[in-house]
């Protein structure tokens, strides 16, 4: 036999070792031989060695039988378990509030970071492990997430956040390394490495029919291996610690048989519909393979959820068919309750067998059930699409990688440790400002993106690799602190021109920054305060304009009398904008003409008369025959404490104080305040004064329609004159 043609391959399992010797020729595959061998003590544990030298033993054994007929054997083929694959979720997100729209590179970054978290998550549950002691083997998005909805592609998306949800598979670094070590004491070198559930789909599951969604499930003894393919490729990788033997132990004790012969009586009821049992007690039974399944029905449904619910986990919903290998897969009833818990045909979920692998021939005595399916798988499928290590340098620091899948630009950075959330340059730091009582964040510039060259080019997160690149990684720079001035905040600067008594002003804005003045220019600072008013009512432009006596036009006329407040609107000044009265709250827009009217002036007489006030009492006399008014105040007006006449100005604003006089008759004595009496020249100076007829005194009261007179003896009364006041 050709030892370039001549294929030697192991599986190791949990409870058994399968050695395989196969020969290709021109494209196909015979089986020469067969070994299998069990553990003679409890060597692995979920997929992983735990005791090398055992395994390594049981190992030897086996090629020492084989290179009895087929010659020396110093290469093999293996696989790493799936069985110790780690799936693990994650879900990660980041602010895009405020940057450009999102493109591939930001979301495959996106990705990348919920696998490094997945993978911090696989470590952490491994006691003193670092993430980067696992090889990530494959992850799919589960979901896309905008703003707490679902969305199916982020590509060209805004919003304030975006997150990703993804479910990662990881090879522990560990399940290499001791099955290399297994190999070595055996006196064996790996010559190709793949994994069981990758061996079992290479042989079952082409390439071309990758594309469809299908799911694989290897069940064996101990565990229950599953495989996702979809759009091409694998897509995850999963295990459930439930398998055959669960089976096994639930016919063993129904039917009281010993493991053995129960693991007999499971394979039988997959071919035949009643099977022949002897039990512990030595009793001969026949029992139908409906009663059996009847009565281990509790443990079939344990198999079959554990199964379905790890296919949907994986899969985010069930897939289009299921495809059943390994020994484990020949339990009764099996497919049927598994298209009907994941809701497919019942010819959706099917047992393959070695006879479905293409291009195998078998000799006649070998068992052709889906038992070998995985040991044929890994001899084939390590041949044909060996997972090898590559080594490449990232940032100088050399870097291995198992070559489960393609590898990319992100996988090298996601094994060299590299914290892919701190790759991006953080955003300049914030400022915030209150712009008229309202505050307004202003972002700092963007962080910038990695630099990342493959080979001194610069290369994308997604570019594929090959053994010997070199990789480097720069951080993005950190954005910029904000940077804003005053004009910035302001969209428009409003303007104003209007008539105010026929002279035309222009009304400017008035912008103050922490209570000073400031100009458009002015570059704020953190916390600053800005504060831009444009005035609005006629008040507030006179007073910008300084206009302050026309504004005071406009007050109420309001004084004071003895304390109490008088308003007089007749003395109010007058406002006409654009021709009609309005008030100084009126709005005044682009254009407007206002006119100002001055109000009324006030006397003292006319505020006596506004209020009905008598400022004087009078009586009629007859004085030297002549009629006259006898008249006084009865009233007096102060300001400040001061007397006021009735011709004196009241202005607004004034306090006025208002005093009743003290009431007394009149006397003769008054008449001298209304007339002026001359002293004929040729008198002696003695007068007499007289009251209707009667001799009388200065003091003597007067009385309404009194004759008063003064008398100058000798001299005749013609020579007097009277004066009315």
């Amino acid at each position: 036999m050709d030892e370039q043609k001549k294929l030697f391959a192991l599986d190791i399992g949990t409870r058994t070792v399968v050695g395989i010797i196969l020969e290709e020729d021109g494209g196909k595959y015979h089986v020469k031989d067969i070994v299998i061998k069990e553990h003679a003590e409890r060597a692995m544990l979920d997929g992983q060695i735990h005791d090398v030298p055992a395994v390594s033993k049981i190992i030897a054994e086996i090629r020492d039988e084989l290179e009895v007929k087929h010659g020396p054997l110093n290469k093999v083929c293996v696989a790493a378990a799936g069985r110790a694959l780690k799936t693990e979720r994650s879900k990660t997100s980041i602010t895009i509030k405020g940057k450009p729209m999102m493109q591939k590179q930001d979301i495959i970054h996106l990705e990348l970071s919920a696998v490094q978290q997945a993978q911090a998550i696989a470590a952490e549950k491994q006691a003193a492990e670092k993430s980067y002691y696992y090889y990530c083997v494959g992850y799919s998005v589960l979901y896309y997430h905008l703003d707490g909805e679902e969305i199916g592609s982020l590509i060209d998306q805004q919003g304030d956040e975006a997150s990703v949800e993804i479910i990662a598979t990881f090879l522990p670094k560990v399940v290499v390394e001791s099955l290399i070590s297994a190999l070595q004491r055996a006196g064996l070198e790996m010559e190709a490495l793949t994994l069981e559930p990758i061996a079992a789909i290479n042989v079952l599951i082409p390439p071309s029919m990758r594309r469809l969604n299908v799911a694989l499930v290897d069940i064996g003894a101990g565990t229950s291996d599953i495989a996702i393919t979809d759009l091409g490729t694998v897509t995850a990788f999963g295990m459930v610690p439930v398998a055959g033997d669960e089976i096994t132990e639930a016919i063993s004790d129904q039917l009281l048989l010993d493991f053995p012969l129960a693991e007999k009586a499971k394979r039988d009821l997959h071919v035949s519909d009643t099977i022949t049992v002897t039990d512990i007690l030595g009793f001969q039974s026949e029992i139908s393979r409906e009663e059996t399944i009847e009565k281990i029905s509790p443990a079939l449904e344990r198999l079959t959820n554990s199964i379905c619910e790890e296919i949907v986990r994986l899969n985010n919903r069930p897939p289009k068919a299921v495809m059943l290998a390994g020994g484990g897969s020949l339990t009764p009833g099996l497919p049927e309750r598994i298209a009907n818990r994941l809701g497919l045909p019942a010819n959706r979920v099917a047992i393959r067998g070695i006879d479905a692998i293409s291009g195998l021939h078998l000799p006649d005595y070998t068992d052709q059930g889906p038992e070998l399916v995985t040991p044929i798988g890994i001899a084939i499928a390590a041949k044909k699409a060996p997972v090898q290590y590559c080594t490449v340098y990232v940032n100088d620091q050399p870097v291995r990688l198992f070559e489960v899948k393609n590898l990319t630009v992100g996988d090298c950075m996601l094994a060299a440790g590299i914290k892919m959330n701190k790759l991006y340059g953080k955003p300049g730091l914030a400022m915030i400002i209150n712009l008229n009582g309202q505050s307004i964040t202003i972002p700092g510039s963007h962080g910038e993106a990695p630099v990342i060259t493959r080979n001194n080019i610069p290369s994308a997160l997604d570019e594929e690799i090959k053994s010997g690149d070199s990789i480097t990684v720069s951080k993005g720079h950190d954005g910029l602190p904000a940077e804003v001035c005053i004009k910035d905040l302001i969209d428009e600067v409003p303007e104003k021109t209007i008539t105010i008594n026929g002279k035309q002003y222009t009304i400017h804005p008035a912008i103050t920054c922490n209570e000073k003045v400031a100009p458009l220019e002015q570059t704020l600072a953190d916390r600053d305060k800005v504060v831009c008013t444009v005035p609005e009512t006629v008040e507030e432009i006179l007073t910008i304009l300084n206009l302050n006596n026309l504004l005071n036009e406009l007050k109420p006329f309001r004084i004071s009398i003895n304390e109490k407040e008088t308003f007089l609107p007749r003395h109010s000044g007058k406002l006409y904008k654009n021709g009609l009265e309005v008030n100084c709250h009126s709005i005044v827009d682009d254009g407007d003409n206002l006119r100002i009217e001055k109000g009324n002036t006030l006397t003292v007489k006319e505020l006596a008369d506004i209020k009905q006030l008598k400022l004087q009492e009078s009586i009629p006399v007859i004085f030297n025959s002549k009629k006259i008014e006898l008249s006084r105040g009865i009233l007096e007006f102060q300001r400040e404490g001061a007397v006021l006449t009735e011709d004196d100005v009241i202005s607004a604003g004034d306090a006025i104080t208002i005093l009743k006089k003290p009431r007394s008759p009149f006397i003769f004595q008054d008449i001298f305040s209304h007339v002026n009496v001359d002293m004929p020249a040729s008198s002696s100076g003695g007068f007499i004064l007289l009251k209707n007829g009667e001799q009388t005194s200065f003091h003597e009261s007067v009385e309404p329609g009194d004759h008063l007179k003064i008398v100058w003896p000798a001299i005749n009364n013609k020579h007097s004159t009277i004066k009315q006041s």
